[in-house]
């Protein structure tokens, strides 16, 4: 899978993209990112890449311009890579990534989403900062991804939390593929949190391992886990339990 960043801070993914998972889906190659500025298409000497609103206001906007000719060399560039014929990448457009623009306007980010993105082999993501973007980029976009109801001062905490939560599905990715199914708002847990875990020690200051998880009877520890994920989420996601009665409900 590949990743095109758009963003005015490239420096920022070099950490992120050399550690933990994430580095190893990059070192295994089942992952691949690239960041590009647009300030690499800035207007001037300066190469600004932002302006002041039309009708006044506050702060600066995202020209349209700079960005969209950033999106457009990423697209070229990775048919330039790919192409095995040059007179196809000087005849023909070059594919489009799919591209997501990054912003606490969009739909927030889900598990399903992620699954989604995932499956798609190139996935460009924009990444604003100051006041945000000229309206006009959305005619450039496929979607809108926001990490929820909160302003951050850049996309990019939200574009490595997409790249994070897809990285870990990618085939080879984690060290047991197991460990991406039974897991909070995974399909396979139906609409429930993920059942409480434990590790040793059996006790610590009073509080106990439940025996049910120590005794090696699968079929009660199954129960034990199913219930206790009904319970969690009951009591720490009313909205998540209302949503899954309700289509329980409507399948009925």
């Amino acid at each position: 899978m590949r990743f095109e960043v758009v963003t005015l801070f490239p420096e920022l993914f070099d950490g992120f993209l050399a550690t933990s998972i994430v580095g190893r889906a990059v070192a295994s190659k089942a992952l691949h990112v690239r960041c590009k500025s647009p300030r690499e298409f800035g207007i001037g000497r300066h190469r600004n890449v932002d302006d002041t609103p039309y009708g006044g206001g506050s702060g600066m906007v995202m020209r349209v311009d700079c960005i969209v000719a950033c999106l457009e060399a990423l697209d070229a560039e990775a048919a330039s890579e790919g192409a095995t014929d040059a007179a196809i990448v000087a005849t023909e457009a070059p594919p489009r990534a799919h591209r997501i623009l990054m912003t606490p306007q969009g739909a927030p980010l889900d598990q399903a989403r992620v699954q989604e993105i995932a499956a798609r082999p190139r996935v460009a993501l924009i990444c604003g900062r100051y006041e945000g973007f000229d309206e006009r980029v959305r005619a450039s976009v496929d979607e809108e991804v926001s990490l929820g109801d909160f302003v951050l001062t850049g996309g990019e905490i939200a574009a490595m939390a997409v790249i994070d939560a897809c990285s870990r599905l990618l085939p080879g990715v984690l060290g047991n593929a197991d460990s991406s199914v039974s897991e909070s708002h995974s399909p396979a847990m139906d609409g429930l949190l993920e059942y409480p875990q434990y590790t040793r020690p059996a006790e610590y200051r009073g509080l106990r391992v439940p025996e049910v998880l120590q005794n090696g009877n699968h079929a009660a520890i199954a129960a034990y886990r199913r219930a206790e994920a009904e319970r969690r989420t009951q009591e720490r996601r009313p909205d998540l339990w209302a949503r899954r009665t309700a289509a329980r409900g409507q399948q009925k």
